[in-house]
C-alpha cells in the first residue's frame, strides 16, 4: 500500500496531538511535577510590600539587628538588647520551599531577649524566616534565609 502525501499529512498532525496529549497529562497527573506557591493570598501580599520594604529599612537602622544561632536545643532568634523586650510583640514565619507542609507560624513571646525555636520543629535543609515584629511605636521586619 502507498502512502501519499495528503495520509503523510494527518499521520504527522495525529502524532505531534498524541505527543502534546500524552505531555499535559503527565505534567498535571505526577506529583513530581507540581509545585506551590509561596503564598495563596498573592496579590494581598503584594500590597503590603512596601510597608514591608519601610520596615526593613527601619530594622537596617538599628544600632544591632536580630541575629540567629543554632544550638543544641534549636533555632535561637536574639532580639537587640537594647529594646525592652516586654514590649516586643509580632510573628515568626518559617517557611520551607521544598514542601508547604512545614511551613509554620508562631508568636512572639518573650522571657528574654531571646526567642527559641525547639529543634523538633525544624528539619535540615533550607529554611526562609520572616520576622515581623514591632515595639511600642514602631515596626519592623526581618528577612534571611538559613540552612538548618
Amino acid at each position: 500500500m502507498k502512502i501519499n502525501w495528503g495520509t503523510g499529512i494527518v499521520v504527522a498532525f495525529i502524532g505531534f496531538i498524541s505527543f502534546i496529549m500524552y505531555f499535559i497529562i503527565t505534567m498535571s497527573v505526577n506529583d513530581k511535577y507540581d509545585f506551590d506557591l509561596v503564598t495563596e493570598d498573592y496579590y494581598g501580599q503584594e500590597l503590603e510590600f512596601q510597608e514591608d520594604l519601610n520596615k526593613e529599612a527601619l530594622s537596617k537602622t538599628l544600632a544591632t539587628n536580630l541575629n540567629w544561632s543554632k544550638n543544641s536545643e534549636g533555632l535561637s532568634i536574639n532580639f537587640p538588647k537594647d529594646i525592652d523586650y516586654n514590649t516586643i510583640t509580632g510573628t515568626v514565619f518559617l517557611y520551607r520551599p521544598s514542601n508547604k507542609q512545614f511551613d509554620f507560624e508562631i508568636p512572639i513571646s518573650l522571657s528574654n531577649h531571646n526567642l527559641l525555636i525547639p529543634d523538633k520543629r525544624l528539619l535540615g535543609g533550607r529554611w526562609n524566616i520572616k520576622i515581623d515584629w514591632k515595639t511600642a511605636d514602631k515596626a519592623y521586619i526581618y528577612k534571611t534565609e538559613i540552612i538548618y
